[in-house]
């Protein structure tokens, strides 16, 4: 059962600037509802966040709890997520006090519970796919209420208090706490082993999933996927791969280095075609399951099919930030093995067609990789050497701890030494620190390449770094 909450109640977020409690903070604060929030951090998120009027503290004390008291005769809820500590000075006085503290997912239930709702877990996408099903619906006129783990190119934001029916919301499965959403409509787009610091292993992990998919009103999920077909009993599925024994599926006719062109099938008849504006059969996937989930949700193909057109990949998936001195700076998320290999594949066919969305087609591919999380790395390390052969140069970047202990032997230097066992001939880099980094990509790469910044940690500050560096000579 989902908490509920006084919509006059003021809602204090500690943390208000990462990219899960911003949404939530953004669409309280749109529909009225006393909003405050702490950060050390002044980014364009939080200063978005203080132009709708949301109260910002910069520094996460016990003072800025004893001022939201004296400020208001109805004390606050307290939102946290899990990266906040025990140890963090505001929820220590928020507990001394007796606040409500509710876990970002307590809070996104509640807004689940409100209305019908599409929530999209899986291991890898649910941030694609869920801005997809945002972005059809806007683009059909329904006005989604949006809580997305990115930036929706077509909203500017990653949340929006809409007017529509809808809810959509992106259900995070990295601790767990999916478990509390009841949506009326679930999503799975895939699923494998990974947030190893908390689950103990893939079994676990199926079970909470399953959790999750039971406590939805009907669910959909992703045929390719094995792991999904044999421990999933799903609503309707999906494939990019075949047409028989599923619901919908878009087959590919053509895949290019910037489109897809895909037959889209449902129950096993074709009923219509379609190109999609970016490259990728994981891309199609993501779209097809956006497409099948606003066709479940009773919208019809006429009112989609123009959407399609417009899709946009969120921000931080294969995100060019800029063009420095002839090169591509391009940021992806991937941080798992198997998004680090289909976004290498995606890259390494926008260099072998020679066709791409970038301003001009690349001709080498210079991959710049920021591990994140010891744990990760450790489990997956050969994996990640695998997937990181696909390229024409590697950069490493120091592991990102994200909160974690280092590892004995677990190192950037550890993964470069595998890459190099593999494809000896590959230049491979590694880098002590960020500014060490910006001086490898630039001495190495040269006009006419696409440099891919991979990973969750601070890699995407790569481009601000790089536009202001000069040239080597």
């Amino acid at each position: 059962m989902a908490l509920l909450f006084d919509s006059r109640q003021p809602v204090h977020f500690i943390g208000v600037g990462g990219i899960g409690m911003s949404a939530l903070a953004w669409i309280l604060a749109d529909r009225g509802q006393p909003v405050s929030g702490s950060d050390p951090r002044d980014n364009a998120t939080v200063q978005n966040l203080r132009g709708l009027g949301v109260r910002i503290f910069s520094e996460q004390t016990a003072a800025s709890i004893n001022a939201l008291l004296a400020s208001s005769d109805q004390a606050p809820i307290v939102v946290i997520s899990t990266a906040i500590p025990d140890t963090n000075p505001e929820l220590m006085q928020a507990r001394e006090k007796g606040l409500d503290i509710w876990h970002r997912s307590d809070l996104l239930a509640a807004l689940i519970s409100r209305q019908p709702s599409i929530a999209v877990a899986g291991s890898h996408g649910k941030t694609t796919t869920s801005s997809l099903i945002t972005t059809l619906l806007h683009q059909a006129g329904e006005d989604p209420t949006a809580v997305i783990g990115g930036i929706v190119p077509c909203l500017g934001s990653n949340g929006h208090a809409g007017q529509g029916r809808l809810l959509v919301a992106e259900a995070d499965e990295s601790d767990g706490s999916l478990v509390k959403f009841q949506a009326s409509l679930g999503v799975i787009t895939n699923l494998e082993l990974d947030h190893t610091d908390h689950y103990g292993g893939l079994d676990d992990l199926i079970t909470t999933l399953q959790r999750f998919g039971n406590g939805c009103g009907r669910l959909l999920a992703n045929h390719d996927d094995p792991i999904l077909r044999e421990h999933f009993r799903a609503d309707a599925w999906w494939s990019v791969r075949n047409s028989d024994d599923v619901d919908f599926a878009a087959l590919p006719l053509q895949l290019d280095g910037d489109r897809c062109r895909a037959r889209f099938f449902e129950n096993g008849n074709a009923v219509g075609e379609f190109t999609l504006p970016m490259p990728g059969l994981h891309n199609l996937s993501n779209a097809t399951a956006a497409l099948a989930a606003c066709r479940m949700e009773g919208l019809s193909l006429d009112r989609l099919m123009g959407g399609l057109a417009v899709l946009q990949t969120p921000g931080r998936r294969f995100d060019l930030r800029g063009t420095w001195q002839g090169r591509h700076i391009v940021d992806d998320y991937a941080h798992h093995p198997s998004e680090v290999r289909a976004t290498l594949e995606m890259a390494r066919l926008m260099v072998d067609s020679g066709r791409s969305p970038l301003p001009s087609p690349p001709r080498r591919l210079l991959a710049v990789f920021q591990p994140h999380r010891y744990s990760r790395t450790q489990e997956f390390l050969g994996e990640f050497a695998l997937a990181l052969q696909n390229c024409d140069a590697l950069m490493l970047a120091p592991v990102y701890a994200a909160g974690e202990k280092p590892i004995a032997g677990v190192c950037s230097r550890t993964l470069a030494d595998r890459v190099r066992a593999l494809r000896p001939e590959l230049p491979v880099h590694v880098a002590d620190n960020i500014d060490e980094l910006v001086s490898l990509v630039r001495d190495a790469s040269r006009p006419e390449d696409l440099v891919l910044a991979m990973g969750a940690g601070d890699v995407n500050g790569l481009w601000s770094r790089l536009s202001r560096t000069p040239v080597a000579a």
